[in-house]
């Protein structure tokens, strides 16, 4: 996959803006800053002040530099040309992730805090319902994907794997969403709960369409020697 530099526009811009209203933020920041809340959403670590503006700043920098890298890493990097619109929207999700996060946390610093608790299956939940839109367009590779034994050695496993993990993510989404906005007790344990159900079922359901399929192949290093 080429780079492109109008693809890479927005994501510059959102890196530009965290930095700078991190910078902006400095001189009236206190020296004790939230910078990680537990799933009751109650602060459980305070930072100073380099490490609550510029920690997710510095975090999404480093992201985007590995996302942007990875294609030309990949064995299977003949692939991306395939999905590279998913790929990119992708990464700028996951920018904008990042800047929500950061948006927590300066809110915070300026007086104005947000129930984290609440705005965690929000934000989790919005990430879930475009990964789930935008899972049946990846196309085999190494690194991006739902990549388990039986995917990666069956491309019907692959196909129907990426379509079942692309509508239970987007449910999953919105159990997520409407969690938040409900301010549910319960709603940040739900980001955990969905993610870890949908973990096993595709897993399994990864495997049983790789057993039924007559096309499958031993994964690489698997044979005897």
């Amino acid at each position: 996959m080429r780079f492109n530099w109008k693809t890479e526009i927005v994501p510059w811009l959102l890196l530009a803006g965290m930095v700078g209203l991190a910078f902006a933020s400095w001189s009236g920041a206190p020296e004790r800053i939230p910078v990680h809340w537990n799933f009751a959403g109650h602060v459980d670590r305070y930072g100073g002040r380099f490490e609550g503006l510029f920690g997710f700043p510095l975090a999404a920098l480093a992201l985007y530099l590995v996302l942007l890298v990875l294609p030309r890493l990949d064995p299977g990097r003949a692939n991306y040309a395939r999905f590279a619109g998913a790929y990119n929207v992708l990464r700028t999700g996951i920018l904008v992730l990042f800047a929500g996060f950061q948006a927590l946390v300066l809110l915070a610093v300026h007086g104005k805090p947000l129930d984290f608790g609440a705005t965690l299956p929000v934000l989790a939940g919005a990430m879930f319902i475009l990964l789930g839109n935008l899972l049946g367009k990846i196309r085999p590779n190494w690194f991006m994907g739902i990549r388990t034994p039986w995917t990666l050695s069956s491309k019907q496993s692959w196909t129907k794997t990426h379509r079942l993990g692309g509508w239970l993510f987007v449910a999953s989404g919105l159990v997520c969403v409407a969690s938040g906005l409900l301010r549910a007790q319960w709603s940040s344990y739900v980001v955990g709960g969905t993610l870890a159900v949908i973990v096993i079922v595709v897993m399994v359901y990864s495997y049983l369409v790789w057993r039924g399929d007559p096309d499958k192949i031993p994964p690489a290093g698997t044979l005897p020697g």
